[in-house]
């Protein structure tokens, strides 16, 4: 794991500080940025989000999916936690503990905007940072290619319905629209130009250039787009944290619960199937981790830059590296 990656969580901290900093210094004069829109898309923030998920949609190789036979019973566990379990368990987690456990302490309104974000981070199934984590439990690095791979075909068909039949009994309204315009945004386009620049590089200058010169380049503006799209947002959060930030604790709660839920269950389902720890260790990471620049992006996209469903999908970012190197720890103890 990179220098970068590692310190994940610092780096977010900062970035808060420094967001609210901002918001504190500046006041209502940065809600100008909020206007800068065409449609519902926020241009400065779809800009960022694209130096966010490029990089990362640029690594993967389709052509693996040819290849989908092997470790099949593996696959079939990813796609089903991921696909059929994380999004309604993230639903039903929030829904208990924003609706009904913290009624005492959130509005109705932040309560359904917690439950909106946490619905976005429950239907977006990691696609990036699963790498690092296969990597640290010495998985099968064929078999995550196929994962990933696997699943972003998937999202493009499930994520859309998922989030509008998940957020519906939420009663909260969604126009089909603004839901389909944020996925061509923030995943078909960059997963396109992803997918033809890969097979342009390669071809045109090789497989060891693309890995370790354009690759290598590329990591550190993915991870300075992030922090800078959290600046931004804590910029407009500021007020809401500075006054409330006991909130922060309240969403973290859930989310943390639902990421060792789901670790669980993956790792104890592939035991009993059988699949070696190779296979099973990366099923059970790629199950509990997120694809959180996607989330925050159609938060943002669908609620605005100041919504509680936007920072709901932030502290999903925010314990995204403690909790995950915590479960890598346990799937190496527990080799077997």
């Amino acid at each position: 794991m990179g220098f970068f990656e590692r310190y994940l969580t610092l780096w977010v901290i900062g970035c808060i500080a420094l967001g609210i900093a901002i918001g504190k210094l500046v006041g209502n004069s940065i809600e100008v940025i909020s206007n800068w829109n065409i449609s519902t898309v926020n241009i400065p923030v779809a800009i960022l989000v694209w130096l966010m998920i490029y990089p990362m949609m640029v690594q993967i190789d389709f052509s693996s999916i040819k290849d989908v036979s092997k470790n099949l019973k593996g696959l079939w566990l990813t796609v089903v936690i991921n696909w059929v379990v994380k999004p309604f368990t993230m639903a039903f987690f929030a829904w208990i503990f924003f609706s009904k456990l913290y009624s005492a302490w959130l509005s109705p309104e932040d309560a359904e905007q917690y439950i909106a974000g946490a619905i976005l981070l429950g239907a977006a199934p990691c696609t990036a940072m699963v790498f690092v984590w296969s990597y640290l439990v010495k998985g099968d690095a064929n078999y995550t290619l196929v994962q990933v791979s696997v699943n972003d075909l998937i999202l493009l068909l499930l994520f859309i319905p998922i989030v509008r039949f998940l957020l519906g009994i939420t009663a909260i309204e969604i126009p089909y629209d603004v839901l389909i315009s944020s996925v061509i945004i923030f995943v078909v386009i960059p997963l396109a130009a992803g997918y033809l620049s890969n097979k342009y590089l390669i071809k045109a200058k090789g497989m060891t250039w693309f890995k370790e010169v354009f690759l290598a380049k590329l990591k550190p503006i993915s991870i300075l787009a992030l922090l800078t799209t959290l600046v931004l947002l804590f910029a407009f959060q500021g007020e809401k944290i500075v006054s409330q930030p006991f909130d922060i604790l309240l969403i973290a709660i859930p989310l943390t619960i639902q990421t060792y839920f789901i670790f669980f269950i993956s790792w104890f389902i592939g035991k009993y199937l059988k699949l070696q720890h190779n296979v099973c260790a990366p099923a059970a990471m790629i199950g509990a981790s997120n694809f959180f620049e996607l989330a925050v992006a159609v938060a943002i996209s669908l609620f605005g830059l100041n919504s509680g469903a936007s920072l709901a999908t932030v502290v999903g970012v925010l314990i995204e590296v403690p909790v995950m190197l915590s479960l890598v720890a346990l799937a190496n103890k527990w080799r077997y």
